[in-house]
């Protein structure tokens, strides 16, 4: 989406070629329109304008200083200069802020239409280079660290992937195939004596922790680590050889008590190690990590440069959560971002979950009811509303505490309370819009013989310009110019049919600075001048 922006304080050049060219034809969506440098950089702080065509002599900042301004504030941006003088010291001081070309007036529309095209196609190139397989290759592998570390703490959290695509994240991050391979878990906790750094200077230690790991383990391990939410670093470990070696735990245990020596020998700290048992990637790689966190909880707790298998750590109870019911995206993120079809996705499968694992228990039903019940107030409240006045009569089984006795009881419980907090904000979208659109134009109708730029009526209704632009179209299919230019027009035929004041005065009447502009505005939408339409009624 090509932008493009028009300034002259001359209003008669700037309106010829924002009406007479056709600038979609030319792949430019958008032309703004001003009347001055001051109103040009309004624009530009306001827009993400590709193409500026300024004047040079303009009263007040001049178009050398406008284009020397974006050269120091929009980089992207590309300029074209107009100019009555031949001087060629314009041409000099232009050279200087790289502007695109300089056009000596008069300008014919040709020439204007050949010189954006030609900057339009090396903005293209631009682009095309920033995006360029190459250039994009370069950048991922300078974050290859980091985008790995994200993916394991999205499988670590429960993230879903369909196996291909994960497959596909793990080839283009340059990671070993892990699919269907066994794998363990290590899990290293840095102790008291690390959080005395600042957050860089403990991101270098982990990072050094990290090279270690892969010093003493990758000789037998490909080594893949992140560091997750509860501070652990958590690496996920892949034998090069599944050869069925015996003496591989004993190994992986002398390693790692060598670990915790170098780290206090060389980092002066400690830390303490768990290891997971073997696992299946990726289906067995959240649970184990789970255990993992557990165990390290319960078993070492408080405790310093400790060493733990996991098969050491008692076996897990029968009683456990519902997965489903808190792998990411969770329940209150998927109601902030509105996305209502995998919302109710969400719920079905956590209910299917709950159904074929613990059909009987009351407890289960009741955790889940209130883990949905909670994200249910949450967003209502977000939203400054009271559940109550949502749910209506429904709000009085939630202050019993269990309503629910049965999985159907609250399936239907939770779509019917989905599908009212659905209705009630896109109600309130409605709602809210069409307040919007009403306010937009009592702005323009009690200002329009003032200013009724864009800024202004966002300024009225403390809106962000683009978004007061943007709402504006979605809601009527119209531009905002549009309707503007149309309450003109109409005022303008009043005026001329019932006022004796002049046609200058009734072109000031509508906001036009030149009366000028008034003629050429007037003539483009009746097919006549003013005088000629006034004359009608004469």
């Amino acid at each position: 989406m090509v932008q493009l922006l028009l300034v002259d304080d001359e209003v008669h050049v700037v309106e010829r070629f924002s009406a007479t060219i056709d600038w979609k034809a030319e792949g430019i969506d958008q032309v703004y329109k001003a009347y001055s440098a001051v109103e040009a950089l309004a624009l530009l702080e306001q827009f993400s304008i590709d193409i500026v065509i300024t004047d040079i002599q303009m009263p007040g900042m001049s178009g050398l200083q406008l284009i020397a301004e974006i050269d120091r504030r929009w980089q992207k941006t590309k300029c074209i200069l107009l100019s009555g003088y031949s001087d060629f010291n314009y041409a000099k001081e232009a050279i200087q802020y790289q502007t695109e070309d300089y056009l000596l007036k008069p300008v014919t529309e040709k020439d204007l239409v050949d010189t954006v095209r030609r900057v339009k196609d090396k903005l293209t190139k631009e682009w095309e280079e920033v995006l360029s397989k190459q250039r994009l290759t370069y950048t991922l592998k300078e974050n290859l660290s980091l985008l790995r570390a994200n993916l394991l703490n999205d499988l670590l959290q429960g993230r879903k992937f369909a196996e291909s695509s994960l497959r596909d994240k793990m080839q283009m991050l340059e990671l070993s195939d892990y699919h269907g391979r066994s794998f363990v878990v290590m899990m290293v906790r840095l102790e008291e004596y690390f959080l005395q750094y600042d957050a860089h200077s403990l991101s270098l230690l982990e990072y050094a922790i990290g090279n270690m790991v892969e010093e003493l383990y990758g000789e037998r391990y490909d080594t893949w680590y992140t560091k997750d939410a509860h501070d652990y670093l958590v690496f996920v470990m892949l034998g090069k050889q599944e050869d069925g070696d015996q003496e591989g735990a004993g190994w992986v245990e002398r390693t790692a008590s060598s670990l915790q020596s170098a780290v206090k020998t060389y980092l002066k700290g400690k830390i303490s190690i768990l290891i997971s048992s073997q696992g299946q990637f990726p289906g067995d790689l959240t649970s184990l990590y789970d255990r993992s966190v557990a165990v390290f909880r319960r078993r070492i707790g408080n405790e310093h440069e400790l060493f733990m298998r996991l098969d050491d750590a008692p076996v897990e109870t029968a009683i456990q959560s519902l997965p489903s019911l808190y792998e990411p995206p969770t329940l209150i993120h998927l109601l902030e971002a509105a996305r209502w079809e995998q919302i109710e996705q969400k719920l079905n499968a956590a209910l299917e979950q709950l159904e074929s694992r613990y059909p009987e228990s009351q407890e289960h039903l009741l955790e889940m009811y209130f883990s949905i019940a909670s994200a249910y107030t949450y967003i209502a409240h977000k939203n400054g509303k009271q559940l109550s006045d949502l749910l209506g009569t429904d709000y009085d089984k939630l202050t019993e505490g269990h309503p629910f006795r049965s999985v159907n009881l609250l399936r239907e419980w939770s779509l019917r309370t989905l599908h009212g907090i659905k209705a009630d904000m896109d109600q309130e979208t409605k709602d809210s819009r069409t307040r919007l659109i009403n306010e937009i134009r009592q702005v323009i109708d009690r200002k329009i013989s003032d200013d009724v730029s864009l800024q202004t009526i966002a300024e009225h209704v403390h809106l962000h310009p683009v978004y007061v632009s943007k709402i504006y179209k979605l809601e009527t299919g119209d531009n905002l110019s549009d309707y503007i230019h149309t309450v003109r027009m109409e005022r303008a035929e009043y005026l001329l049919k019932n006022s004796p004041n002049k046609i200058y005065e009734i072109a000031a009447q509508l906001g036009y600075q030149r009366p000028h502009s008034f003629n050429h505005a007037f003539k483009k939408h009746f097919g006549m001048t003013p005088q000629e339409y006034r004359d009608q009624f004469s």
